[in-house]
Order: structure tokens, then C-alpha cells, then sequence
């Protein structure tokens, strides 16, 4: 069986669990080597081992993704080993706390900041020569619709995932005339543990697996994918078109 990505070589962020997980693992059957990030290693250990299942390989990296100093040590260890990126997954997120815009922490609101919207500055910063170095690079950051939504209590982490459409927009308008496509992904309710933590009281078994949103991604990361710049949503249907 052809694999559709084979010899390629994909970054997934907070790849221990959940989406990123699945994501990786997904990029591994279609023969990317998946290079995998995420502050807990014993996270990425249980990853590389559904990665050797599933017949892929995979380089783990412990990162704290607010670790900037250490994404442009990453940026030049890849350089020196492959010379070039072929898939950028920006997945990593943090939900923050659901309260009041008066009442959010200074400290809450910093974090929120820096792993949902700068550490994916600092990625582009670090890995955008790396990804145009590629055939047909291809990044894609993981958004949410409270970008758009803007419910009550979910100030911080609606307000960073609107500047993270904003940045990847502007990073698209900047790369249009290149082989890189620059898009985001939507995934919707989906069953992990930072639903859970929003939603308590909501049954998991009515929300689509991280498989099956993840399944989604992997065309976005193709060589033929040719649309730039737009916000892609799951749908159990099919992947389509947001704005």
C-alpha cells in the first residue's frame, strides 16, 4: 500500500494526548517521521509505541512549549539532521479558566498567551525557513470556534485563538507566492481531556473520538492540498471549508 507521506517529515506540539496524539499517530501510517513534542514523557513514550504500531517512526522531544529558547534550538537540530520541515502541526493549547474578563488572573491570562499564541509565533519564527526549504510544506494550527463565538467566560482562550487565526492569516498573505500552504483546523467538540475539564458535565462517549478529527488533518498535510490561508472545520461528513 502507497503511503501518501512517505519520506516526509512532520512536527505535531502537544503530541502526548488527545488530538496531538492522534495526529501524529495518523501522520505515521501515511510515512511521515513524526517528530513529537509535549512536556510529559511518559506521555510521548505511550505515543512512540502506538507509532511503532501503527509502522511509523518517531524522534520524541521533551519541550515545554513556553520554553521559546528551546523551539529555536529545535528549529536548528532539524536543520542540522533533515535540512528542511515538511509539516508544521501546531496542536499545543491550554483552555485557561472559565471566568468573568474581570476576574481572569494576570497569570492565567500570560499562560494562556504564550502557548496558544506566542510558542506558535516563536514556531513560525523558528521553522518558516525550514518549511519553505520543503517540496510542498505544509503547517497547520489547530483554532477553535469560540475564535468567532466569543461566549461568556471563555475570555483568554477565545481571545488567543482569534490571534492565532489573525497570525497564521498574515503568515499565509506573507508565503502566498511559495510552495507553502498555511492553513488552520477547527476540530469542534471533540473527546479530550481539555473538554472535559470545560464541559464536566457533558457525556463523552456523544463527541467524535481524537481519531476521527484527526483523520481529517492528514489530507490538509498532502502535497496536493492547494488551498492557503483559510480556517478548515471537522465535520462527520468531511472536512470542509469554514471561512
Amino acid at each position: 500500500m502507497t503511503r501518501r507521506l512517505e519520506g516526509r517529515v512532520a512536527l505535531v506540539t502537544g503530541a502526548s494526548r488527545g488530538l496531538g496524539s492522534s495526529v501524529a499517530v495518523a501522520l505515521a501510517k501515511e510515512g511521515a517521521h513524526v517528530i513529537a513534542t509535549a512536556r510529559t514523557e511518559g506521555g510521548l513514550t505511550e505515543l512512540d509505541d502506538a507509532v511503532k504500531a501503527a509502522g511509523g517512526t518517531a524522534t520524541l522531544v521533551p519541550l515545554d512549549i513556553k520554553d521559546f529558547d528551546a523551539i529555536d534550538r529545535l528549529g536548528a537540530a532539524i536543520f542540522e539532521r533533515w535540512k528542511k520541515l515538511d509539516i508544521l502541526i501546531g496542536n499545543a493549547g491550554v483552555l485557561g479558566k472559565l471566568t468573568p474578563m474581570a476576574h481572569v488572573e494576570p497569570r492565567v491570562w500570560d499562560e494562556v498567551m504564550a502557548v496558544n499564541v506566542t510558542a506558535n509565533y516563536r514556531l513560525i519564527r523558528s521553522l518558516d525557513v525550514l518549511l519553505r526549504q520543503a517540496e510542498a510544506g505544509r503547517a497547520v494550527f489547530v483554532t477553535s470556534g469560540l475564535a468567532h463565538k466569543c461566549w461568556a467566560y471563555w475570555g483568554p482562550y477565545s481571545i488567543s485563538k482569534a490571534a492565532l487565526e489573525a497570525m497564521v492569516k498574515t503568515y499565509a498573505n506573507e508565503t502566498g507566492t511559495t510552495a507553502l500552504k498555511v492553513n488552520c483546523f477547527s476540530p469542534g467538540a471533540t473527546r479530550t481531556a481539555m473538554r472535559a475539564k470545560a464541559m464536566p458535565g457533558e457525556d463523552p462517549e456523544t463527541l467524535p473520538h481524537p481519531d476521527e478529527v484527526a483523520a481529517q488533518i492528514v489530507p490538509m498535510c498532502l502535497p496536493d492540498f492547494s488551498d492557503h490561508g483559510g480556517v478548515w472545520k471537522y465535520d462527520a461528513k468531511g472536512l470542509f471549508k469554514q471561512f
